[in-house]
């Protein structure tokens, strides 16, 4: 098979796996096939589906648990912990394969590699609000000059949507941040190995700006299978 195979996490919600199916568009207008992720439940059935996979995108989600810093707050409830599981054991066997983490799936990348994350960054660090449902519009982030975000992106400045109300406190090993607001909040992250692009907008929901995300894990998919 010549395409680049997809993996695409899911939400789960009341016993059902729920997928926004913008994530499908943009991985196939990106050239790639999606393949929807199961909720698994061993390390096993993890390896074999990462088997099939030449990447993977760890999608937004519920309030994320690892490496919590304060309480969540009421309006975001917590990932479902078998949720929380499946993507640990899909994550782990992905091993070095590469990853776009969006929202959750960058918090959730972070923490798997000892980072922390504030509950309600608004209250704690008195950051602006970034959080479209308490009323946030489009803002601007800054991008690392030499990024990979950067040259993906083809520039150092973005206007880009915001569906968070954690951010990340202290990164996790190998990782940098590679974007930010003007408040200092952490809009993307990249690991030194090359592997792991994160970006805590959805580029998703605004894929004439987003697209190049999609294409770029596609194209680290093929290369990575190739080399």
């Amino acid at each position: 098979m010549t395409v680049p195979r997809i993996g695409i996490t899911t939400s789960l919600e009341a016993g059902r796996q729920t997928l926004d199916l913008t994530y499908v568009r943009a991985v196939e207008a990106a050239g790639g096939l999606p393949i929807i992720a199961p909720i698994l439940e061993s390390a096993e059935a993890a390896g074999a589906f990462a088997a099939l996979l030449d990447g993977l995108i760890i999608t937004g989600g519920p309030g994320i648990t690892r490496g919590l810093i304060g309480a969540l707050p009421e309006d975001l409830p917590a990932v479902d912990e078998r949720r929380d599981r499946s993507d640990e054991l899909i994550y782990r066997a992905m091993a070095a394969k590469p990853l776009l983490g969006i929202c959750y799936g960058m918090q959730f990348a972070n923490a798997m590699a000892g980072g922390t994350i504030y509950g309600d960054v608004q209250r704690q660090r008195g950051a602006s609000v970034h959080s479209a449902e308490r009323g946030a519009g489009e803002h601007e982030i800054q991008i690392e000059r030499g990024s990979r975000l950067a040259s993906v992106l083809g520039g150092e400045r973005m206007q880009t949507n915001t569906h968070h109300i954690q951010a990340l406190a202290e990164l996790g090993a190998g990782l940098s941040a590679t974007a930010r607001t003007a408040d200092g909040v952490v809009e993307a992250i990249e690991s030194a190995d090359g592997t792991v692009l994160a970006v805590q907008f959805h580029p998703e929901r605004m894929l004439e700006r987003g697209l190049p995300l999609f294409a770029d894990l596609v194209r680290r998919a093929k290369d990575a299978r190739e080399a």
